[in-house]
């Protein structure tokens, strides 16, 4: 509110129905919603890569400070106190090489929003948030950042294939001792206990042989004693 005699007065009144002074005094009405500002710049890096950024900042003003802040930049105070936000954010930039900035991106933002809340703070203005929401390099860096990625995915494929190939040369190795030493068991059972187990082995293999004929083909028997197989036909059968 503004009074002819005391200028400014150092309250704030809420939204509803006050009582004033026809002629003496007037309302001030000011925007305490939060509002958008997108401001756009062109900032080097730490390794000198120019980078176009944009930010997005969503403010407010302090209610509790309403009074002083329209007594000091009245009304749009948002576009005499926001635009220096790009140097804050080219000052933040310049601490970063080109690809720290693809890959710290939400570090770089929240530096910059602390940053920004401290000027903003003495101007008694608040931000609900500050975010960089674009960001693009120049086609050339564009492309060697790229080519670096694809150099780096190449690596690790090469990694991956020597990795396997050794993987496999060891399982070739492994399966050959167990091999080896899964013959020598046989060898020496054999030399100490004689060939039964290797008979005992036969007819089992036999008697299963002949278990799968007899299910599949009429007329075939199998006598353990001899150790034949018989095809016996039935009647009607010549």
């Amino acid at each position: 509110m503004f009074g002819q005699k005391k200028g400014v007065i150092d309250k704030v009144f809420p939204e509803g129905s006050h009582f004033l002074i026809p002629g003496l005094q007037s309302v001030i009405q000011m925007d305490v919603r939060t509002a958008p500002q997108v401001l756009t710049t062109v900032s080097p890096t730490k390794d000198m890569q120019n980078v176009n950024l944009t930010l997005r900042i969503l403010y407010r003003p302090d209610i509790r400070k309403l009074p002083t802040l329209y007594e000091n930049l009245n009304l749009n105070y948002a576009d005499r106190i926001l635009p220096f936000s790009t140097e804050v954010l080219k000052t933040v930039v310049a601490k970063y090489n080109a690809d720290q900035l693809l890959t710290l991106r939400d570090k770089v933002s929240l530096e910059v929003r602390e940053n920004l809340e401290e000027r903003c703070k003495d101007f008694n203005v608040l931000l609900d948030d500050v975010s960089i929401t674009h960001l693009t390099f120049s086609p050339e860096f564009a492309r060697a950042i790229e080519d670096k990625q694809v150099a780096e995915q190449a690596m690790e494929k090469a990694k991956f294939l020597v990795m396997k190939a050794e993987q496999e040369q060891l399982r070739t190795i492994i399966n050959g001792q167990a091999e080896a030493a899964a013959a020598a068991l046989v060898s020496n059972a054999i030399r100490d206990h004689g060939r039964g187990l290797i008979e005992v082995r036969r007819i089992e293999a036999a008697q299963e042989i002949a278990s799968s004929l007899a299910k599949s083909k009429a007329g075939v028997t199998y006598i353990p004693n001899a150790q034949m197989l018989l095809n016996v036909q039935g009647p009607g059968r010549g």
